[in-house]
């Protein structure tokens, strides 16, 4: 309870007086274009300087410190990131509004193929988002808007940033153009990072102390130190072996105007190189046993002599978008969306062997159509379509060459009365999955979602928000076609980049979440609080479970469906304490907790633990000067054979500064990350017992906009 206790000071701050309300930005992700204060839904948009500063090489880092919203690190290279415990294939990574289409849903080891860097804006939808985008949406949407499609004629502006990390050797390069002739809008931009082994506090593979009693055999001691002891001479302290990397984008869009809207292309190439931690090949914490057998033993040692495993990624993008305005018969406007995405990822086994190749080619169309409001309804209708190829070939491919596609129609309505907003609405989706193999034939499922949000204006500074929510979600091709050809253990095949053996289930059944959010905001002048409690009901939640099994001394895991019951509370609140030395002084407190138990009373796996932050700012026209802390307790409802993690407090501080240059600006920043080199594991991450996160370092750049 001595942690909630800050939060709980926090609602009792600053009793103000009521000033303008600062503009609110308007989500881009909802067809309607709502402000943020207009929808119930439970929403967190990240830009400008909150942007800037947030911003890390992975999308998950990135988020990290927002309620509700977490990491599921697998090494330095992938942060995927975690919605209300939910991952992978219940949250979408959309690019502008459309899919990113990368395997980042296949496995945790896969990369999400977005820049944060490169983002005007983050807008994440916490909570089922099916209505607006599909099954996938099922625990939330993170929609990354990067304004490669110039959607105004803007004047010329180019931005330069370098910024190093001491953690890893990062250097990062970013560069981007934006600018109009006549009737046409312009954009680039293109981005350089490549980073070292990561540095961390003490071994990367943790060792639980063990209390020897008097009475205990000595040899038996003394073998267990011998074994401790080998297994540190495998690894380098105070780094993780084999996490060094290389990331290259491009991204060129241009876009015409014409009176009532616009119309535009963009392609992007991106090139992410980056090594899989050298411990992911061995004991991930999840046995009992004491010794390793013969077997593992040689698994393990070929891969390190071999230089371990890397990904090495790439993606080609092709994107289309259509805005027009005022088109007639009804209707307000009309956004239309065409992707095409051309990715492949192989994975090297030492100096170049190629031991899988994953690949994923996939088209995606959507139309939304906003009619004009008749009488207090005021609504969107919409069509999805996607149709995609996804194959793994080689020697270890898990899962056969599936096709895949998906139909959805939807339509959401809001009706205003009075000082109440009501939301409403339904989608129907038709999605296939067609693998290529004798041992499954083609699986077809129909998903129905619908949902009814209202919001209460109680007043100018209070408002309560309810949104109810039935959503369903048809399995994915890993989770149905994993190791499905296999008849005997010798045909499993292990996933090489993770360590297991994944083993799916043909026979599985739509997921459905039945979703209750509550929320409260209070808002006066510079001072808010935003406070939102939550319960998800799942029938057939899909988990991958670890067995306690091993075949060959790889662990096995194994998708399954039983129900399962989500829930938590989230607050988030910023105030405005003095103003002094013409700056001003901020303090922001937020906290999340999560729960999420199993029909059988277990707890699921993987979960975010009690998490308390805090961030206190001053800030002046030359000057920003920050610390943050955030507070985790210990994760021991770590679900069925898998290890609980410890709690941890990272502090870290920053400056910034502001050199005005005529029209354009130079800004300096100096971040101090993990001030205390705190241990890290985090409990969403499959590798938290032989990967933690960074230690103590220094992050310094320079940006140039003109």
């Amino acid at each position: 309870m001595k942690r909630l206790i800050p939060i709980a000071a926090a609602l009792a701050v600053a009793n103000a007086t009521a000033e303008q309300l600062p503009m609110e930005h308007v989500l881009v992700s909802v067809p309607l274009h709502k402000q943020t204060a207009e929808t119930a839904l439970p929403v967190t948009v990240l830009s400008g300087d909150d942007l800037r500063r947030a911003a890390s090489s992975t999308i998950g880092d990135t988020l990290n410190s927002t309620p509700g919203l977490t990491n599921a690190s697998f090494g330095p290279g992938v942060g995927q990131p975690v919605i209300r415990g939910q991952q992978g294939p219940r949250v979408t990574m959309l690019q502008n509004g459309t899919s990113s289409a990368d395997a980042s849903t296949v496995s945790a080891d896969h990369a999400v193929a977005v820049e944060p860097l490169l983002a005007d804006s983050i807008e994440v939808l916490r909570g089922p988002s099916t209505l607006l985008y599909g099954g996938g949406a099922i625990g939330g949407v993170v929609n990354i808007l990067d304004n490669r499609i110039p959607t105004s004629l803007d004047d010329p502006t180019t931005g330069l940033e370098y910024r190093h990390d001491t953690a890893s050797s990062m250097d990062t390069i970013v560069a981007r153009y934006e600018g109009s002739a006549g009737q046409f809008a312009f954009h680039a931009d293109a981005l350089y990072r490549d980073w070292d082994d990561l540095e961390i506090p003490g071994f990367a593979a943790g060792h639980e102390d063990e209390d020897h009693e008097g009475e205990e055999d000595h040899e038996a001691e003394e073998d267990h130190e011998a074994e401790e002891e080998h297994e540190e001479e495998k690894q380098r302290k105070g780094v993780i072996d084999n996490t060094g990397g290389r990331t290259k984008s491009l991204t060129l869009g241009s876009s015409y105007h014409f009176e009532d809207g616009f119309i535009g292309l963009a392609v992007n190439r991106l090139e992410n190189e980056y090594g899989i931690p050298a411990g992911a090949h061995g004991d991930h914490g999840h046995g009992e046993d004491e010794h390793e057998d013969e077997h593992e033993d040689e698994h393990e040692d070929e891969h390190e002599e071999e230089g371990g495993i890397s990904i090495v990624l790439e993606q080609t993008r092709y994107d289309a978008a259509l805005h027009w305005h005022d088109i007639g018969a009804g209707l307000e406007v009309m956004r239309g969306f065409l992707a095409y995405t051309d990715y492949e990822h192989v994975e090297l086994e030492g100096s170049g062997e190629v031991g899988t190749e994953y690949a994923n080619k996939s088209w995606e169309g959507r139309l939304e159509l906003v009619h004009k409001p008749i009488g207090s309804f005021h609504g969107v209708f919409g069509l999805q379509l996607v149709d995609g190829e996804f194959s793994a070939i080689g020697e270890e491919a898990f899962v056969p060459v599936t096709d895949s596609s998906e139909v959805g129609v939807f339509l959401m309505e809001d009706y205003h009365a009075g000082d109440w907003t009501f939301e409403f609405g339904l989608r129907y989706d038709r999605d296939e999955r067609d693998p290529d193999t004798t041992a499954s034939g083609s699986e077809s499922y129909n998903a129905f979602s619908g949902s009814a949000l209202a919001l209460w204006s109680l007043s100018e500074q209070w408002s309560l928000g309810a949104a109810l929510s039935r959503a369903e979600r048809a399995p994915t091709t890993e989770e149905l076609f994993s190791n499905v050809e296999a008849t005997e253990l010798e045909q499993l095949v292990e996933h090489a980049a993770t360590g297991l053996i994944e083993i799916g289930d043909a026979d599985l059944n739509t997921e459905t979440s039945n979703n209750i959010d509550l929320s409260l905001d209070w808002q006066a002048g510079e001072h808010w609080v935003t406070v939102s409690v939550y319960f998800n009901d799942f029938k057939d939640y899909i988990g991958l479970m670890a067995t306690g099994e091993e075949v060959d001394g790889v662990d096995v895991y194994l998708y399954n469906q039983q129900d399962a019951e989500f829930y938590g509370f989230e607050v988030d609140s910023e105030f405005g304490l003095a103003e002094f030395a013409d700056g001003d002084l901020r303090l922001r407190l937020w906290g999340d907790i999560i729960r999420g138990e199993f029909d059988d009373g277990s707890d699921v796996p993987r979960l975010p633990p009690l998490r308390l932050g805090g961030k206190l700012s001053w800030s002046s026209d030359r000057w920003e000067l920050w610390g943050s802390i955030l507070d985790a307790g210990d994760q021991d409802r770590s679900g069925e054979n898998e290890d609980p993690t410890e709690g941890y407090t990272r502090w870290d501080a920053g400056i910034d500064y502001v050199i005005p240059i005529g029209d354009s600006e130079l800004v300096t920043f100096v971040n101090f990350n993990n001030i205390s080199d705190e241990e890290i594991r985090l409990s969403t991450s499959f590798l938290r017992e032989v990967a933690p996160e960074a230690g103590r370092s220094v992050e310094a750049g320079i940006r140039f906009q003109f």
